[in-house]
């Protein structure tokens, strides 16, 4: 990393521990953020292509929650499950196992493609007692504002998957394209937060295992949405959607909050798909608000 990281001060102050857990035949790196006698866990789960770095900043600003951030099989520092496919039926039964091994009936948060793969998991029978989804999918990625561009994405990963191995794993690595993408995401006019931002991508973007893998996530992150779990999500929910969103627009996510049996909307203004680099600060407001005591004493 070269950028400084403006939420570096907060972030500094919050105790953090890496650990190791086998699931699935295969071990799955986490971090743990927070005091260890919190009154409230959450498990985050990142997005596509992403690790357990892109949700600190949201964690740095939740300094009295204890949060549990790993990463995905086969990105970051976690290995693939071995002899699997890594869809969407693979990464719900993954995080169902990782949370009865490491914190069951902890809250699940996921973002991007983690809403996806929180909301399989949770409609399949993940026991939580309140789910948060950051930037959820709630629509086709293929009819969003830039359906084209994805159209070209799924074109990228097919051939990053099908050329010679070192041709497509170059392919797939090449930093122009990781920085094209990181540009056409980021919506703040802060120098130094887009400077961060791109730092973030140009550092954790490419660390996944294998193009198998990162071909297989790709499939199962624009063959699925929230949509077809939401009504079988009983669990209070809370959408912290952005207005300025490429990949879902706003209007669907209003339309995906009345889906659910038992959902909160909150929008952020002037922020895309980066809410987690761009407003982590208002995002950890409504999760913290969304986690407060309700008038039964319950969380």
């Amino acid at each position: 990393m070269t950028a400084p990281n403006p939420y570096a001060p907060l972030l500094g102050a919050i105790p953090v521990e890496r650990r190791e857990v086998e699931v699935l035949g295969a071990a799955t790196a986490y971090w743990v953020y927070g005091p260890a006698d919190a009154d409230l866990t959450i498990i985050a789960v990142h997005g596509f292509r992403g690790e357990h770095h892109g949700l600190e900043p949201v964690v740095a600003h939740l300094p009295g929650i204890r949060v549990i951030s790993p990463d995905l099989p086969g990105f970051g520092e976690t290995a693939p499950v071995p002899g699997r496919t890594h869809d969407l039926e693979l990464y719900a039964q993954w995080l169902r196992a990782f949370t009865a091994a490491v914190a069951p009936g902890a809250v699940i948060l996921g973002h991007s493609f983690g809403s996806i793969v929180v909301s399989a998991a949770v409609a399949g029978g993940l026991e939580t007692p309140r789910m948060i989804l950051v930037n959820p999918i709630g629509a086709p990625a293929l009819e969003g504002p830039r359906g084209l561009l994805t159209r070209l994405a799924v074109f990228y990963y097919w051939a990053g998957a099908r050329l010679p191995r070192r041709v497509g794993d170059a392919l797939l690595r090449n930093g122009l394209i990781v920085r094209v993408m990181s540009i056409s995401m980021a919506k703040t006019r802060d120098p130094g937060i887009r400077r961060f931002i791109h730092d973030q991508h140009d550092t954790y973007f490419s660390r996944f295992a294998d193009r198998d893998v990162l071909h297989d996530a790709f499939l199962a992150s624009v063959s699925h949405d929230v949509r077809g779990f939401a009504p079988h999500i009983a669990q209070p929910t809370l959408l912290v959607a952005a207005q300025r969103d490429d990949i879902t627009p706003i209007e669907a996510e209003r339309r995906l909050a009345t889906m659910f049996p038992d959902a909160t909307l909150v929008e952020i203004p002037d922020v895309g798909h980066l809410i987690h680099y761009e407003t982590p600060a208002p995002a950890a407001e409504a999760i913290t608000r969304f986690l407060e005591p309700s008038d039964a004493g319950t969380r």
